[in-house]
């Protein structure tokens, strides 16, 4: 018998995201099936999806769940797993908001990245959210050794490789039309540094301070926003500036557009980077059992 499963649709920069509460674990969704939501066309349609479980019921939770009451499940839109999604969390702390589960204020989250501190500004005190933005706690960044060159259309770029709890490869280009249409993985070499994929960013300068992006996540393509890719890119950028907050002592901000938007990156002295955007859920509803069950036959 075929039974109703909720859901809620939102985005952050227009990166967006099915959301799947299901607070004691019970729905088994297998890749296949997270893609199959994710399908734009055949199923509900997003980059990604936000498993929303409680941290005590899930096996890779349940040691932060002292910390965090929630934990994001996070999926690519091809189904794959991923460490951390930074405008999920955005999204996924709204939904928390939503659904009364959270306040405005602080918060924690439970991410296969870590616990992820999170901040829901008071309504309209943001710029970029009517609701308030969300500014997270995105952790430290982690800068592998070793040179990483990425290659689109026959053009090749050195790329900073920075570590955000996910890898990416940032590249700084004259023109963001440079990377393509971005329907396929940008090229990486060396082969060895990224051995379970890479999310790949373009950026070019628009001022002091000020870079705009382009992102091929990895398990999604090209997306509209990507947030651990924003604060990958301002930290790429003020290595290239030459200000590394722990040796000065001062935090390097950076305003960082995306195609969906903007979002604002900080990293303060001790090295923790915090990313503030607007986050929106725009609808919910209902999907029944049974489609997914076809699809998956």
């Amino acid at each position: 018998m075929s039974t109703r499963i909720a859901f809620l649709k939102g985005h952050g920069t227009e990166n967006d995201f099915v959301i799947v509460p299901d607070p004691e674990n019970a729905l088994d969704l297998p890749a296949a099936a997270v893609a199959a939501l994710c399908d734009r066309r055949a199923g509900l349609g997003g980059d990604g999806l936000l498993h929303v479980v409680r941290s005590a019921a899930h096996p890779e939770a349940k040691g932060m769940a002292a910390e965090a009451e929630w934990f994001m499940d996070y999926r690519n839109g091809d189904g794959s797993v991923a460490e951390m999604c930074g405008n999920g969390v955005r999204v996924f702390a709204r939904y928390l908001q939503r659904a009364g589960h959270a306040a405005q204020g602080d918060l924690a989250i439970a991410t296969r990245g870590g616990v992820k501190r999170v901040h829901i500004a008071k309504a309209g005190s943001g710029s970029g959210s009517a609701e308030g933005d969300v500014t997270v706690g995105m952790g430290r960044a982690r800068l592998p050794e070793g040179d990483v060159e990425v290659s689109v259309g026959g053009r090749s770029w050195p790329a900073r490789n920075v570590n955000m709890g996910n890898p990416h490869a940032v590249a700084f280009v004259a023109d963001l039309a440079h990377a393509g249409d971005l329907y396929a993985a940008p090229s990486h070499a060396p082969a060895g540094a990224y051995p379970d994929g890479v999310n790949v960013e373009f950026v070019v300068d628009r001022g002091p301070g000020h870079v705009a992006m382009r992102v091929h996540e990895r398990g999604s393509g090209e997306t509209r926003s990507c947030g651990t890719g924003a604060c990958a890119v301002a930290v790429a950028t003020a290595r290239r500036d030459g200000a590394d907050p722990a040796v000065t002592g001062t935090p390097a901000t950076y305003t960082v557009d995306v195609p969906g938007g903007t979002l604002v990156i900080t990293e303060r002295p001790d090295g923790e980077i915090e990313m503030t955007g607007p986050a929106v859920i725009v609808a919910e509803g209902e999907f029944d059992s049974a489609w997914l069950e076809g699809v998956l036959a």
